[in-house]
């Protein structure tokens, strides 16, 4: 077991080790979407790459995950395989948000062994998630278009 300086500097260690393998500048927090953001998880028991909806108004909120939801099939078939999607996720802070996302089971942080299975796995999915979006973000921004 690591001592929780040690958690937070290995940590700190793979997201530098990340950067440095992949120098690029993710979209993420920069959909242009308020609340509506990529985002990058890993533990000791999963890497994930989420699509995180967390607009206050939960009728919006609903909107821009329907709007995923109708291109549940172009995203599977064209992007990614695999894909969650959860209307009504509850973080652990009670919040409730909406969540799309593909994981990668059996990888862990603190093994540094795993470290290029995991950031293969961020750097192809979130590509695939920002290519995406490229695509398709005028659609989803556009709360005036139906879905």
């Amino acid at each position: 077991m690591y001592s929780k300086e040690e958690t937070q500097r290995l940590k700190r260690e793979f997201w530098v080790t990340f950067a440095e393998k992949y120098p690029r500048k993710w979209v993420l927090y920069d959909t242009k979407i308020k609340d509506f953001s990529f985002k990058f998880y890993v533990d000791n028991k999963k890497a994930k790459v989420l699509i995180d909806i967390e607009h206050r108004n939960d009728a919006t909120r609903k909107i821009y995950f329907e709007k995923l939801e109708s291109l549940k099939t172009i995203l599977e078939d064209d992007f990614i395989k695999d894909l969650v999607f959860e209307r009504d996720f509850v973080l652990e802070n009670g919040k409730t948000i909406s969540r799309v996302w593909v994981e990668k089971l059996n990888v862990s942080v603190s093994n540094r062994n795993y470290w290029d299975e995991i950031f293969a796995f961020f750097n192809e999915k979130m590509h695939a998630v920002e290519m995406f979006y490229l695509e398709y973000g005028d659609y989803i921004r556009d709360l005036e278009m139906n879905t």
